[in-house]
């Protein structure tokens, strides 16, 4: 339900906060008052069209915040338009697209009316419509479409025409055949191949190098000579115990290391030869990187998907006869869901239409003739139709002029129905009408706001006298500027405004009298009906 309704600048609304009831809401006021730029507002919540002329004038930007609770989770929507360039959206408080604000509203609000935010004036919603009312299970006829939407999908991935394939099949063939050329079988194959680069670059070197630090440990005279003459002079003296101990240790090491850099020594060997080889090594795979991905191990994966991709085009004939197959049969299938869920369809739709237009006379639409449509696949073009008036044509809900013969369409609908968004405004819904008629349409509304939250814009007292609540919209002018303002009625201000409604006279017994004798049949036809 709506739960809170924040205007600013909106038209003539200069600024309102409205804590929103349940049940039935009647919205009423004087021509002129801003009625309908209540409803503009929430249709700019639920992503309708943002013209800047809404703006108040000598304002920046007109804001709607709406907060909306939806299976015990809060939404908050806000829309604001500017004067200049373009409007703005926000699902809580983060930025969005209108169209996500309508995906969203589409579940929160159905506008009934003038308005252009209707739901189920869509082919899909009325499809589901009738789906829902005839309780037509759906299951086969899903899980076969989705069947052949796999099979068609694998067709598509394995290839376009003849020609393309055989072009794909040239060049993933070639890919192959350099991939499996390249003989790649370590993702830290360069890595290895940088170390052996930098060791035969610099052989001649790192031969110069060890050979001079040989020299300087372990030939005559060298290092490990001198410590082992100190060794010689120091041993046996007792002060040098700890010392001499040190110096041994350090002597053998010394060994150990310059027999160590011997054995490094003598496995350096120039070899340009093999240089060259690591070198060229190293550019085919960078080139392969540059091709096929960003390091070895991903040019490796690449292979092997490019593999599995050979294969299947290979093998394409043979696994296009096979699912050329299975596609016939699921076909077949599709086909036998799609008759049964017409058939049911077509059975259906009389059934509503006859509930629909059971519903019509009471809404002042006695002559009004309803029908559906259900042509295409699985009878899944599902149309509504209304002829309003005797000797009318048939025509489709959205091709209905009238605003208000379509809102009265829409709560037939409404009243027929069990599933719907949890709020639902009216505005026009009792044009042209009034008397009886407007009671039994107040009578409609109210059953709806048993099961939704059901917005009202009326100029009928026969219809606000229903209302579990009551919100009038009252102009007042000042020196400089002209503002609406909204108030939710109490009971006593209640009747005041009924009794306004019913003669232009609030201050009229005699009108007063009326409008408290309308409360009380309205009461009595609830409790009667309930």
């Amino acid at each position: 339900m709506l739960v809170e309704l924040a205007v600013a600048d909106l038209g003539v609304i200069d600024r309102l906060k409205l804590h929103v009831p349940e049940g039935m809401i009647a919205l009423t006021g004087e021509t002129g008052a801003g009625k309908t730029l209540l409803v503009d507002a929430i249709s700019l919540l639920v992503g309708g069209r943002a013209d800047p002329g809404v703006v108040r004038p000598g304002c920046l930007e007109a804001t709607v915040d709406g907060r909306f609770l939806l299976d015990g989770e809060e939404h908050v929507l806000t829309r604001v338009v500017p004067a200049e360039g373009r409007s703005r959206a926000y699902i809580n408080g983060r930025p969005c697209t209108a169209a996500a604000l309508a995906e969203i509203g589409a579940r929160l609000v159905d506008l009934h009316g003038q308005h252009a935010h209707q739901s189920l004036l869509g082919v899909e919603a009325q499809r589901a419509a009738l789906d829902r009312f005839g309780k037509i299970d759906l299951g086969d006829l899903e899980a076969a479409t989705g069947a052949l939407g796999e099979i068609d999908a694998a067709l598509a991935e394995m290839g376009g025409d003849e020609r393309a394939r055989a072009r794909e099949l040239d060049l993933v063939r070639y890919q192959v055949n350099e991939l499996d050329d390249a003989g790649l079988d370590d993702s830290d194959e360069d890595a290895t191949l940088e170390s052996r680069e930098e060791l035969l670059a610099h052989a001649v070197a790192h031969q110069e190098s060890s050979s001079a630090a040989l020299e300087l440990l372990a030939n005559d005279d060298g290092v490990r000579d001198r410590l082992a003459a100190a060794l010689t002079l120091l041993d046996g003296g007792a002060p040098f115990i700890d010392v001499v101990e040190r110096l041994r240790v350090v002597v053998a090491d010394l060994d150990d290391l310059a027999d160590n850099l011997r054995a490094v020594a003598e496995g350096i060997e120039p070899n340009p030869e093999e240089l060259e080889e690591v070198l060229a090594r190293r550019r085919l795979l960078r080139e392969l990187c540059r091709k096929y991905g960003d390091d070895i191990g991903a040019v490796m994966a690449e292979r092997d998907a490019l593999r599995l991709r050979l294969k299947e085009l290979e093998d394409y004939d043979r696994l296009a006869v096979e699912l050329d197959g299975r596609r016939r049969e699921a076909t077949d299938e599709l086909d036998a869901a799609r008759n049964v869920v017409r058939a049911e369809r077509r059975r259906a739709a009389p059934e509503l239409a006859a509930a629909m237009e059971s519903q019509l006379p009471d809404l002042a639409m006695e002559r009004a003739r309803v029908g559906i449509d259900t042509e295409g696949p699985a009878g899944g073009e599902v149309s509504f139709l209304l002829a309003a008036n005797p000797g009318s044509a048939l025509q489709p809900l959205s091709k209905v002029a009238s605003g208000g013969e379509l809102a009265r369409a829409m709560l037939a609908l409404r009243s027929v129905l069990s599933e719907a968004p949890p709020v639902l405004v009216f505005d026009e819904v009792d044009a042209g009408i009034g008397g009886q008629a407007g009671f039994a349409v107040g009578r409609s509304l109210s059953h709806l706001g048993d099961r939704h939250q059901v917005l009202v814009v009326t100029h009928l007292p026969q219809v606000a006298a229903f209302a579990d609540a009551h919100l009038a919209v009252e102009k007042r002018q000042g020196d400089d500027k002209t503002v609406s303002e909204v108030r939710l009625l109490d009971p006593g201000e209640q009747l005041v405004e009924l009794a306004r409604m019913l003669s232009g006279q609030p201050d009229s017994a005699t009108a007063r009298q009326h409008a408290q004798e309308l409360i009380e049949e309205a009461a009595t036809a609830r409790r009667r009906s309930g």
